[in-house]
């Protein structure tokens, strides 16, 4: 029973209330206890370039963020995502004025919503959506309205019409996530470009989450939000460092934007962590500036371990889409005979020695994600051998 004030009133805040404990602090625990491969939660098995993380140490030494960093983050490093935005998309920002520096892309997307949404105000979201989402929404007093991406051809696409039907007079702001976790869709051009004609249509805001940019795989194209007309006064765009370089423990994330939405984001982030990761801001600087055979082959070696995992689930029995971004594979579980995911996900363990993170857990339609699990395979490619031939047990 929940613990209880003298009113009766229970303890935590109600826009809390429906979201109790998060899946992967579930999951995780379940491998840590029955000694089964992690492949849940989305963080690698092995760190970042070793010279990423000598210059982490390097700023300890010499005493560079191990007090207070600036608030909007280091200068070095805002400078560093400027150049990478310039040199990646063609987009000029200021790194004075139109970048902010966060306590990881998840701190981005909460101070982002807080700003930026009043109660009363909607938000519409591409389900399934990461987790936190739901819950920033929440926080900052606004109505979530999914919109639904739902298989066709062998991956998760992207319903124009329900989007734009998802639209009312009271919605604030349009929540994107490409690549998107936890399908691995790529939104392609053209449908950003319906995305944004109907912003700009409607006069919406719209969040960007892009950490997984560089994590793009066979003939998807990366395509930055703003970049498209009408969107750069519009877009709050989000990036890690976390993803890119797996070293997620380090929380430095980013936010570009205009003027106008990076001092409205900042305002609300300002009195979240103030700020984070001082020395690690130094050791991302210097990352973002390795050159493009740095994130190229990064790239390759993940496409690699998805084939590999990939291989494996078909070979299981698993209904298996294509992954186009991310480093995540979400498979359909149905031709196993099986059609509950957090039933399945919970046994797995046992039946397997795995761990895979029930879909549903990220919609709020959660029968249209019921079939649906997700495994990562940010893992050591023998990881993933070993994982796919316990799968195959399941056949």
């Amino acid at each position: 029973m929940a613990a209880m004030t003298s009113s009766e009133r229970p303890l935590l805040n109600r826009r809390l209330a429906e979201f109790g404990t998060t899946i992967f602090a579930e999951m995780s625990a379940l491998a840590l206890r029955t000694g089964s491969i992690n492949l849940g939660q989305g963080f690698p098995d092995t760190d970042g370039p070793e010279a990423v993380r000598e210059a982490a140490v390097r700023a300890l030494r010499e005493g560079r963020g191990n007090q207070y960093p600036p608030g909007p983050g280091v200068p070095e490093l805002r400078a560093a995502i400027a150049a990478h935005q310039q040199r990646r998309y063609g987009l000029s920002y200021d790194p004075d004025a139109e970048v902010l520096v966060t306590a990881g892309a998840t701190e981005a997307i909460a101070a982002a919503l807080l700003a930026l949404v009043e109660p009363g105000d909607e938000v519409v979201a591409l389900e399934p959506y990461y987790d936190s989402y739901a819950a920033s929404i929440a926080m900052a007093g606004g109505t979530r309205v999914p919109v639904t991406l739902r298989p066709d051809a062998g991956a998760f696409r992207l319903d124009l019409d329900e989007l734009r039907a998802a639209v009312t007079p009271r919605t604030r702001l349009l929540l994107v996530n490409t690549p998107h976790n936890p399908t691995g869709t790529v939104l392609t051009r053209a449908e950003l470009t319906a995305v944004a004609e109907l912003a700009v249509e409607r006069d919406l805001l719209v969040v960007t989450d892009e950490v997984y940019e560089h994590l793009v795989y066979d003939e998807a194209e990366h395509v930055p939000l703003t970049t498209l007309p009408g969107m750069r006064e519009r877009t709050v765009t989000i990036g890690s460092a976390g993803k890119t370089f797996s070293f997620t423990g380090w929380k430095v994330g980013w936010v570009t934007s205009t003027p106008e939405l990076v001092t409205a984001v900042r305002s609300a982030k300002q009195f979240l962590t103030y700020v984070a990761s001082g020395p690690f801001q130094y050791a991302v600087a210097e990352a973002l500036a390795l050159p493009d055979t740095y994130f190229e082959a990064f790239r390759r070696d993940m496409q690699t371990r998805r084939d590999i995992l990939a291989a494996g689930l078909t070979e299981a029995g698993f209904q298996v889409y294509d992954t186009a971004g991310t480093y995540f594979i979400t498979t359909d579980i149905r031709p196993l005979g099986e059609r509950d995911g957090f039933a399945f996900c919970r046994s797995l363990p046992e039946r397997a020695g795995v761990v895979a993170i029930p879909n549903a857990v990220f919609y709020d339609h959660r029968e249209a994600g019921a079939p649906f699990v997700r495994f990562a395979f940010c893992k050591r490619a023998e990881v993933l051998k070993e994982a796919a031939e316990r799968l195959r047990q399941l056949s």
